[in-house]
């Protein structure tokens, strides 16, 4: 078996799982995702696990179990915790200011760069070389 695909998602309480036929739903307080099944993977739900499972041990099954494990996972992280990302700025006179919802960087070019926040996208800019 898939190491990966074996494992069991553990489903925190305020995540709501819903299976219906090749697709997956999950709900959480960030927001739903939704992801189609692929191949012949198949996914049920037990004692607030999910179970990712395959029919054989086909060289592409193999790689769907896992792929599909790891997605559905991360669809669980991604609505009840949501992702971070750390940027560090590395240059002499490269700097990072919050300006309003967006961005506005030094990064030596003649002007400043300055970038919008797409929506559901924070910025946090903690030292002038931190993101």
């Amino acid at each position: 078996m898939s190491r990966i695909g074996k494992e069991p998602i553990s489903v925190p309480t305020d995540v709501n799982i819903s299976i219906q036929g090749r697709n997956v739903g999950v709900t959480g307080p960030k927001g739903s995702l939704d992801l189609d099944l692929p191949g012949e993977i198949d996914v049920r739900q037990e004692d607030g696990t999910v179970l990712v499972e395959r029919p054989n041990d086909d060289r592409k099954n193999k790689a769907l179990h896992g792929l599909t494990r790891s997605l559905i996972n991360n669809m669980v992280i991604g609505v009840s915790e949501g992702f971070k990302k750390e940027l560090e700025i590395v240059g002499v006179g490269y700097r990072a200011a919050k300006s309003g919802d967006g961005l506005e960087l030094q990064l030596g070019f003649s002007h400043p760069v300055k970038v919008k926040a797409p929506e559901g996208i924070t910025f946090d800019v903690p030292e002038p070389t931190q993101i």
